[in-house]
């Protein structure tokens, strides 16, 4: 180990000790919010997103405060929010005024979840269980978000969706909105004929970067403080049941396909056109007030956007996120995360193969509580696909707090098995501690377990994580890990970046809130990690960083970092097919800068940039992702990102670059319109997507999808490429039947 790597090793350790002195010196209490009774509604409205009927003057106004960007004062635009329930709804109503509606920005299509337009959003901790909450969100024109929010607000779920409404009106004032949402699309807890939520209430206006809510969350936890279920205020409501619908969800697809093959010579591209219609059915029931059954027979995903293209500049896979719907709903109840995106579940890895679908035969999802315990269950059944059998994919999770409301226990099991008897199995258990404060450790360990590697308890099947870390961005924050995983885990229901090493990693910073300045707040940081191989116990890694980010009044923000890496290559590895990067120790720096202008504008712009040294060679890069919204109807959102790498002993210069273009058109709450064309000329291909949708309500859609993918430089081969690869044209219709 070289002197570096001992060096940063010992200040680990250093900072280590020096956090348990801070953790013993600031132990603080958590105040609990105040709890308010919701009122019913004394007579009928009409849902059509104006707040003038008698029943809505009778219900008494939230008061709210603002939380950005002058934490603590009175907003600056009049806001009346009201908060109702009947037999079958909850209800908000909003009043919102505002200097300069024509400002104002709305939604530009369903589940788009940005600071770029102007919101009222309804938080809910449905099971008051203060971890997990719920966001309604509406903007000016009536258009829906939701997003499920979990550990306590510091991860969300934009793809979840519920049954829900939402109405608004545009006026010389502002603006005005009512949301209504069934009780029956919420699972929730009734005791003695009460039920006792948390609530919050946002309110951002985005033209000011201004945020008003109710209670007031703490500054030091960020613009994702009212969103924590540990920052709403408890609401009681009486006299209402869980409502156990059941939704029928049939769909038909349909399309034309056409594809280029080699003929039986090899000699040119021949085309194949293939028709085909499809059909499937999703089922979803309760079996108790809390516990929630999907079905799914021949699942279809044929309306999910293509995934980016990625270069990797690095020897170890890269990670790409769930997008499918199936997989949304209380996704946390499966979640055991290690550090990164290192899991035990991955739902990607149920109907991929080699980065293209597979077909689903169906399956079925289990997601709730019940008693205090937090249920997920999982079982899908894919079709054989080349060399790939049909396989069983299971996952069972379960979860409980202890000790306090923030701090839970849990376990899981995963397997993956095909109808040849091959075998992945892995378990898991996990503890998550809130301890005092902004203090939380969390305690992890996971066994695998396959044909060949059957010892259950070998420590070269498992993985172990022990993280200690201090939630704030003011003040001192801190956060400490111990990683071991073995040579021999294989989480075949999961995604792990590298094995066979042990990573302790630490990262301290200080941050800085301001109450009038320009700079609204700011914080420095120096972090690290170092990864030793457990077979051979050397470095094969390590890595520190010193890191300055800010956040200014109008939303501006902006990062700077230095970093050292060290890599120990024992193989070959490349990054482009034209270089080979030659095993040894390498030490490289790089200096990284990002900034982001204001959201709420109609030009924005995204960009960061970096150079520095690569494996013996010179690296620098830039992206930019620049953005334009046209009469709040038209969003263009464009990506360039570039990197060129330059080594001393060849000649050539290698440059990648990806283009990608986004626009999303609104035609109407109901009716909108995506593209997405992307290009890369390390991949030579240009993939196209189109989808046209049609929403007149909640599990009600019309997709008509287009996909096409371009090869470009098609004299790369012999024969020549064929210009398109692949198009296919499809419409895929669903309805919701709700008994």
């Amino acid at each position: 180990m070289n002197i570096l790597n001992k060096g940063f090793l010992s200040l680990s350790l250093r900072c280590c000790c020096f956090a348990v002195v801070i953790y013993f010196s600031h132990f603080k209490a958590i105040k609990a919010q105040d709890r308010i009774s919701a009122e019913r509604l004394g007579g009928e409205i009409i849902f059509d997103g104006i707040c003038d009927e008698d029943a809505w003057y009778s219900i008494r106004e939230l008061p709210l405060i603002t939380f950005s960007p002058d934490y603590g004062a009175e907003p600056s635009e009049k806001t009346i929010i009201k908060i109702a329930y009947d037999d079958e709804y909850l209800y908000l109503g909003a009043i919102l005024s505002d200097k300069n509606p024509d400002k104002m920005k709305v939604q530009i299509k369903r589940d788009h979840w940005n600071y770029d337009c102007d919101w009222i959003i309804l938080i809910l901790d449905t099971f008051n269980d203060k971890e997990n909450t719920l966001a309604f969100g509406t903007s000016p024109n009536g258009g829906r978000s939701d997003v499920a929010f979990y550990n306590d607000g510091r991860n969300q779920n934009l793809d979840w969706n519920t049954f829900w409404d939402a109405k608004a009106s545009i006026n010389e004032n502002g603006w005005q909105a009512e949301m209504r949402i069934p009780f029956s699309s919420l699972r929730f807890h009734v005791v003695d004929n009460e039920v006792i939520m948390g609530l919050g209430i946002m309110r951002y206006i985005s033209n000011k970067y201004e945020a008003y809510v109710m209670p007031q969350a703490k500054e030091e936890y960020g613009f994702f403080g009212p969103f924590m279920a540990t920052q709403t205020t408890e609401m009681v409501l009486n006299g209402i049941k869980s409502k156990n619908p059941v939704y029928i969800t049939p769909f038909i697809s349909g399309g034309l396909s056409q594809t280029s093959h080699l003929d039986d010579i090899e000699t040119t591209y021949t085309k194949e056109s293939d028709k085909n219609i499809d059909a499937g059915l999703d089922v979803k029931f309760r079996i108790s007030d809390n516990l929630t059954v999907d079905v799914s027979l021949n699942t279809d995903f044929a309306q999910v956007e293509d995934d980016n293209i990625r270069v990797n500049l690095t020897r170890f896979p890269l990670f790409y996120s769930e997008k499918r719907q199936f997989f949304q709903e209380r996704n946390s109840n499966f979640l055991f995360n290690f550090l990164g995106n290192n899991r035990l579940f991955h739902s990607r890895q149920i109907g991929l193969y080699n980065g293209l679908p597979v077909d689903v035969y169906g399956g079925a999802r289990v997601v709730g509580m019940t008693g205090d315990w937090d249920v997920g269950f999982l079982s899908m059944q894919t079709a054989p696909a080349e060399d790939l059998l049909s396989e069983n994919f299971s996952v069972f999770r379960l979860s409980r707090q202890v000790i306090n409301e923030e701090s839970e226990l849990g376990g899981i099991i995963t397997n993956r098995t095909d109808f040849k008897g091959k075998h992945n199995t892995a378990f898991g258990f996990d503890g998550f501690f809130h301890l005092t404060g902004n203090d939380y450790l969390k305690l992890m360990w996971a066994q695998t377990y396959e044909n060949g590697n059957e010892n259950v308890f070998s420590v070269n099947q498992s993985q172990i994580l022990i993280n200690w870390n201090r939630r704030t961005d003011k003040g001192f924050y801190y956060n400490m890990s111990y990683n071991r995983t073995g040579l021999d885990y294989n989480p075949a229901v999961g995604f792990q970046s590298r094995k066979d090493y042990s990573r302790f990693s630490a990262l301290m910073g200080y941050g800085w809130i301001y109450e009038r300045a320009w700079i609204k707040k700011h914080s420095i940081s120096i972090s690290g990690d170092t990864y030793l191989k457990n077979t051979d116990h050397y470095t094969e890694s390590s890595s520190l960083a010193l890191n300055w980010s800010m956040e200014s009044r109008g939303g501006i923000t902006a990062s700077v970092s230095a970093s050292r890496s060290f890599d120990y290559l024992l193989n070959n590895f490349s990054p482009y097919p034209e270089i080979s990067i030659a095993s040894g120790k390498y030490t490289d720096f790089q200096i990284y800068a990002s900034t982001e202008s204001p959201r709420g504008k109609s030009l924005g712009i995204y960009s960061e940039v970096y150079s520095g040294s690569y494996y013996g060679g010179l690296i620098y890069g830039l992206s930019a992702s620049p953005t334009c919204i046209i009469k709040n109807t038209i969003r263009f959102t464009g990506t360039y990102i570039f990197d060129r790498v330059k080594f001393p002993d060849l000649e050539e210069i290698f440059d990648s670059h990806i283009f990608r273009l986004r626009t999303e058109i609104v035609f109407s709450t109901k009716l909108s319109m995506s593209a997405f064309i992307q290009y890369g000329n390390t991949s030579k291909q240009v993939p196209v997507n189109v989808r046209l949708r049609y929403n007149p309500r909640e599990g009600n859609d019309l997709y008509i999808i287009y996909d096409e993918g371009f090869n470009t430089d098609r004299s790369r081969e012999y024969p020549a490429l064929p210009f398109s690869k692949l198009r296919t044209i499809m419409l895929k219709y669903t309805y919701t039947f709700i008994l």
